[in-house]
Parts: structure tokens; sequence; C-alpha cells
């Protein structure tokens, strides 16, 4: 680690969720994958978020495998694909991604979207059935809008405890984090970079200038000072290193104000199936 690394202590929790994770969509180089999983561990990181559809469970697992970290410490992630949410695909692909993650149970199961295969009773009734197994620890789901949510949390006997959906200084997702606060759900927040673009935002590299830290550290810290959970994706130890040391940035009510001013710029991740699409 470097001297100037926060200490694993210093990542705050929300609920049982580590704020900062890493993220792994588009990781795809299997070795690149594991290696990124395994630097992020030893760094200090606690959370890792995966999905089916990524391809990669398999190098995340090795990446698990080989961090001199006890399987307990890490909160590990995945999600169950849109042509997986029938009853029977649900336990099956499931327990497939346990075998490929090399884990016995993942402490959050996401459904990664309200689309295709979905059907809220039935999907929601296998993952309620694997949690009872002892499978998954937590349910969560994904891209899910207001009413979906809602419908969602009556609907399961064990709790929603998160929805992922994209959200950054562009996409503030306000109408999205007044419902999880009233329900009691964790707002985690996938893309927290804007895919890159607030890299390029003068507002935010003047404030990350007047921090000595980049415009993704102020990114990631403005979310984490919102409640908000963080699952930035980096594949190299620098870009790993950068977003870790966000922990150390703390923003001043004036410069959160600035953010919360920016211009709405709208989604970088939008599919025909997205639940705002139909």
């Amino acid at each position: 680690m470097s001297d100037n690394d926060p200490a694993v202590d210093d990542c705050p929790y929300s609920g049982d969720i580590p704020m900062l994770g890493l993220g792994t969509w588009e990781n795809t180089d299997p070795e690149a994958c594991a290696e990124s999983v395994a630097t992020a561990l030893e760094m200090g990181y606690r959370h890792i978020d995966t999905a089916q559809a990524y391809g990669n469970e398999a190098d995340v697992g090795e990446g698990l495998a080989a961090a001199d970290v006890d399987r307990e410490e890490i909160f590990l992630a995945t999600k169950v694909w849109i042509d997986n949410l029938a009853a029977d695909d649900v336990i099956e692909t499931t327990e497939a991604s346990l075998d490929r993650l090399g884990v016995d149970s993942v402490d959050l199961m996401y459904v990664h979207w309200p689309s295709r295969t979905y059907d809220a009773e039935e999907t929601l009734g296998a993952l309620n059935e694997l949690y009872d197994d002892g499978k998954i620890d937590r349910i969560g789901v994904s891209n899910f809008e207001p009413d979906q949510l809602q419908e969602a949390i009556e609907i399961s006997d064990a709790p929603i405890v998160a929805n992922q959906v994209e959200c950054h200084p562009f996409l503030q997702q306000e109408e999205l984090r007044e419902v999880c606060e009233e329900e009691g759900v964790e707002l985690v927040a996938y893309s927290p970079l804007a895919r890159g673009d607030v890299l390029e935002n003068d507002t935010l590299q003047e404030i990350a200038a007047d921090h000595d830290a980049s415009a993704a550290q102020v990114s990631l810290a403005w979310l984490r000072q919102q409640g908000i959970t963080a699952i930035p994706k980096a594949s190299s130890e620098p870009h790993i290193r950068d977003n870790w040391q966000s922990l150390s940035v703390t923003l001043s009510d004036e410069e959160i104000d600035r953010i919360q001013e920016l211009e709405q710029t709208g989604r970088r991740v939008d599919p025909g199936f997205g639940p705002w699409n139909q």
C-alpha cells in the first residue's frame, strides 16, 4: 500500500455494504480481471461487484482466491441476467454463479434489470427460496424505477436491501434516492464516473485542484457524502488506487452545492429494454 492510502477501516458502510467497491463491468480479460480483484482486495477494498452478463465471474473468483483476505471479510455481489429470471432459471443460474465464483454463497444477489423474463412474483419468489437456503445472504434489484422497487418490496418476504442504478454528478437520481431513503433501501451507483465524463468537467476539476485530488475522487466523495455506495470499474492499479484514495477527500457544503447545481446531462447507460424506455 502507498503511504497515502486510506486504511481498510476508513471505508464507511451503508448498512452492511462497504460504500466503495470495485466494479468489474467490461473487465473481460481473464488475467487482468483476476489481478484487478486481487489488487483491490490487497489495497483495502472489501466490496466486489460482478454479474452473470459480464462473463467474468470465474475470473473474479480467481481474484478472490488469490488475495490474502478472508472470504468472510469480503462483500461479494452478482446479478441474475434478464434471460434467467424464470423461477427455475434463477435457481439454476445462481448455483452456476456460485460455482464460477468458487463460493458457497454471495452476500448480495441482484435482479439485473426488470426486463424480458422478469416476473416480480416468480423471480422474487425464487430469490427468496435461495435466501432461505443460505445461498444468497441478501436480495437486491438493479435498474428499478420507483414503482418497480416498491412492488418488489411488497412482494418479497426477505428485505430488498439495495437498488443498483446509474448515478453520478450528471445523473443525480433525486426521486429514486428519496424513495430508497423512505423504504430503507441502499442506493448503489454504477458508472459513478459517468463513463469517464467527470474527468472533463471544469467544476469537478476546479474542486479537485483545491483538494490536490482527481475529478474522479471528487465524484466518488460527492456520492459517499450523499449516502450513496459507489462501485467504479477499474482494471489498472493506478486507477484502483486513485478511486480508493477518494476516501480521504471530504467536500465542503459549498462544494457539494456546486456539484448539485451541475447541468443534468442524462444517462450514459441507456438500453432499449431499460424500464424508463418502456
